[in-house]
């Protein structure tokens, strides 16, 4: 058992260190090359890069609350963590939060360095585009979609033999 639990914390732990080095990785890259507000195209009118400045959390809620946003990230991060530690032993659950990590993490990141989150990928049609994002943003996007996941068929946060 103890063998199993120390695999699923290098799993959760090792895909959040993953996600935080694409992440910030992916925004260096970009900041290097586009100025704030430049973009360029991708795919057309579908997927552009775009360097944007986002003060605020998700959809730019908050905006302008950067120190709030990081003292609440730091409390998510927390509690991810302590979940992980408790939860029934489950690959699925260490990659979800894992991923969710990661993103908590690299966006953190950001804000403590610059005071707001650099987004880069804007996708859409037209006037009709989604938020613009960013690999942190993505992660966490996952993640929920996994613990929605996890809440309809929860045999998926149980490892068989666990």
């Amino acid at each position: 058992m103890a063998a199993r639990a120390g695999r699923r914390w290098w799993l959760f732990l090792g895909l959040a260190a993953l996600v935080v080095a694409v992440d910030q990785t992916t925004k260096s890259w970009l900041v290097a090359r586009l100025a704030p507000g430049e973009s360029v195209s991708v795919a057309g009118d579908w997927l552009r890069l775009v360097h944007g400045r986002n003060t605020g959390g998700l959809f730019g809620l908050f905006g302008g609350q950067a120190e709030v946003l990081a003292l609440v990230s730091l409390a998510v991060i927390g509690l991810i963590v302590v979940y992980h530690a408790r939860a029934m032993p489950s690959s699925f659950l260490s990659v979800t939060l894992g991923l969710l990590l990661g993103g908590a993490v690299g966006n953190l990141i950001d804000r403590l360095r610059l005071g707001y989150v650099v987004d880069f990928v804007d996708a859409g049609v037209g006037d009709l585009r989604w938020y613009t994002f960013n690999v942190a943003d993505a992660a966490i996007s996952f993640a929920l979609l996994g613990l929605v996941a996890i809440a309809v068929w929860p045999e998926l946060g149980r490892d068989r033999r666990a």
